[in-house]
């Protein structure tokens, strides 16, 4: 193995990726990263003692190109003896019937089919080919969207049943790795357009500041994403403890209790209220955060919106999250 392949396999033993015996589908679009990662797999495989498979996502956004990376990928992975899995979307349709974003759609689909492939061939982890670069434009793009504190973590590692083995490694590196072995992969041209947010991060807003601070970026994005990761583990647990000695601020028959808000400071009350909103299927923003405290500073019998299709109302001692009977 080369020093690249130890790094990967060091990478799946130290964060525990990927145990003895599991069996491992290996999302492959047919780009570099995730071309390379399959590579990775296939040298670790005897020493894993790992099952792994292919699944690959036609989104059918790019005419033929999306067709011609379904063909490159399968017929790569049938020179390797593995299995491969794909599925065609229409994700045009899809976007447009559930009022969501291109990316959004796509990345519904794509988990979704994930699962399916998952639970219906007894795999027990998906991996895909996100790499350093990828975690510093999601950092940056979680802060334009203006998230928390927590959500400048980016990705993580391990995320339930998804691994991301190369999350510490570079493009850089990637690049050269599959020059070394003689590895072909296929560029989506999309990529180099700037259109979708992500990809103007990538192309315009990135190497502007690399150019300016060179080397800096992304350690420190790295840095970064460590605390706020230790934070989100520090949060989780005192929230936690502080849910089971206050059983009001936990969301039962979608009811909290407003006595126990009122003793909570601001930053503890806006968690509770995060908590609460997830559990209701309800999207999380600074706004409805801020509304959600303000109404603990006024009377019963207020009320205010919540995602715009969840009303929260003080009734008595609870606030009381509901969806109104047209929504239901």
């Amino acid at each position: 193995m080369n020093a690249l392949e130890k790094k990967f396999l060091e990478q799946l033993r130290a964060r525990r990726l990927v145990e003895e015996g599991e069996r491992v589908l290996v999302a492959v679009s047919g780009g570099p990263d995730s071309m390379a990662m399959l590579s990775l797999f296939c040298a670790v495989k005897p020493l894993l003692h790992t099952g792994i498979a292919v699944v690959h996502c036609n989104f059918q956004l790019r005419g033929a190109e999306s067709d011609g990376d379904e063909s490159f990928v399968r017929d790569y992975s049938e020179s390797l003896g593995l299995e491969c899995f794909v599925e065609r979307f229409d994700t045009l349709r899809y976007a447009g019937e559930w009022k969501r974003s291109v990316e959004e759609t796509a990345r519904i689909l794509r988990y979704t089919f994930f699962e399916r492939v998952m639970q219906e061939r007894g795999f027990t982890k998906i991996a895909t080919g996100h790499h350093v670069n990828d975690n510093a434009e999601t950092i940056l793009f979680n802060l334009f969207r203006g998230v928390s504190l927590p959500g400048l973590r980016g990705i993580k590692a391990m995320n339930g049943k998804i691994i991301r083995p190369m999350l510490l490694f570079h493009k850089a590196d990637i690049s050269a790795y599959l020059k070394d072995k003689g590895i072909a992969s296929r560029t989506d041209a999309s990529n180099f357009a700037s259109d979708y947010d992500r990809n103007f991060i990538r192309n315009r807003v990135i190497p502007v500041i690399e150019e300016r601070f060179p080397h800096k970026l992304m350690p420190s994005l790295r840095r970064l994403s460590e605390q706020a990761g230790e934070l989100e583990e520090f949060l989780e647990l005192y929230f936690e403890n502080l849910c089971e000695q206050e059983p009001g601020l936990t969301l039962t028959n979608g009811r909290l209790d407003v006595h126990a808000l009122r003793r909570l400071t601001v930053f503890e009350q806006k968690e509770i209220f995060k908590r609460a909103l997830r559990d209701m299927n309800a999207p999380v923003d600074a706004q409805t955060l801020q509304k959600l405290v303000d109404l603990l500073g006024t009377c019963p019998g207020k009320m205010v919106m919540a995602g715009g299709q969840l009303q929260v109302l003080w009734k008595g001692g609870m606030l009381c999250f509901q969806r109104p009977a047209h929504t239901r």
